[in-house]
């Protein structure tokens, strides 16, 4: 599950967390946006949750120097010995460039460099590394992690898909349909094997609308749609899994400036596809799909339907208990 979940506190997350366990959830994931970092909630949860494996997708590597990502990564697999997860991504122009300011170039040369870097400093070893604007010359962690952490690359397409599996212990994806892991696991398997090693982890962020309106679930999912995948990465990758055609209208309307039409031009085919909505069964059912077609890792997102705190603080508890393994 993605946490924290809307309308609830982060402070307030502790017996969200124990009830999550007792009903069979394995994992706790952050998500690193416009609220929460990616990793402040999981120190918290390393306290709280005892069993759970904790993982972040993603911490952005444009935005944080290399040493502070290594440090970031040590204290928290200190905190969960042997149950983080790193997960680290490029992000995307809007929040690397127009937030932050930072020029995003060369996304796989820089993740190539950080992963490596990340690999040798989390064992302690002394380090000289340079990576795109750092120069780094003898740094060394005072306190590396007894057991270093997972680290997984946060990937749309091939040549990111292929380092990930390559070179990291796994990839992570969002935004696709249970029939597009099929080829996502495909790439990320081959690299893998090509590489001489095990298959990968294969995360999967699957987006949950709480409900069990199709009118609702196509309203928000379109709004959705709309304001994601027309951004640059995200409309490349979804040309890539095929729907190229489908989102061509929605993204010639968006970049007119026509925001409102283009909600109104994105296929209810599309957002069927890639959301999970409907009665607790069938999500449980799509889930499973995801799993059947490569995705090792399911992190499902709970989209509540409502804007107001205490409505989406209830929607999101309901879902957590009815999306439970079972």
């Amino acid at each position: 599950m993605t946490y924290p979940l809307e309308g609830i506190p982060l402070s307030e997350h502790e017996p969200v967390l124990r009830t999550a366990e007792e009903l069979g959830y394995t994992d706790a994931w952050t998500a690193e946006v416009n609220a929460n970092d990616a990793f402040t909630p999981l120190a918290a949860f390393a306290t709280w949750a005892k069993n759970t494996r904790l993982g972040c997708a993603i911490a952005n590597i444009y935005t944080r120097t290399p040493t502070l990502l290594a440090q970031t990564a040590s204290a928290l697999a200190d905190l969960a010995a042997g149950r983080f997860c790193l997960g680290i991504g490029t992000s995307s122009p809007a929040i690397v460039e127009n937030w932050n300011g930072v020029a995003l170039e060369q996304p796989v040369a820089r993740m190539r460099q950080t992963l490596a870097f990340l690999k040798e400093a989390l064992t302690g070893e002394k380090m000289a590394a340079t990576i795109g604007p750092y120069n780094i010359r003898g740094f060394r962690l005072a306190r590396p992690p007894s057991a270093p952490p997972r680290v997984y690359v946060a990937a749309l397409r091939e040549k990111m898909l292929r380092l990930g599996a390559a070179e990291a212990d796994g990839v992570i994806t969002n935004y696709i349909s249970p029939d597009d892991a099929r080829k996502i696991s495909a790439v990320a398997n081959d690299a893998a094997k090509a590489a001489g090693k095990e298959a990968p982890d294969i995360a999967c962020r699957i987006f949950v609308i709480a409900t069990e309106d199709e009118n609702a679930a196509q309203m928000i999912g379109r709004f959705i749609v709309s304001g994601y995948l027309t951004t640059p990465y995200y409309y490349a990758f979804h040309e890539w899994l095929g729907r190229g055609d489908a989102l061509a209208p929605m993204m010639k309307a968006w970049q007119s400036g026509e925001r409102q039409q283009a909600v109104g031009l994105v296929p209810t085919r599309v957002v069927e596809e890639i959301f999970v909505y409907g009665s607790p069964e069938a999500c449980r059912e799509k889930i499973r799909g995801y799993c059947e077609n490569g995705i090792t890792t399911p992190i499902m997102n709970i989209i509540p339907t409502v804007r107001e705190p205490t409505g989406q603080r209830e929607q999101c508890i309901a879902w957590l208990e009815k999306l439970a393994p079972r």
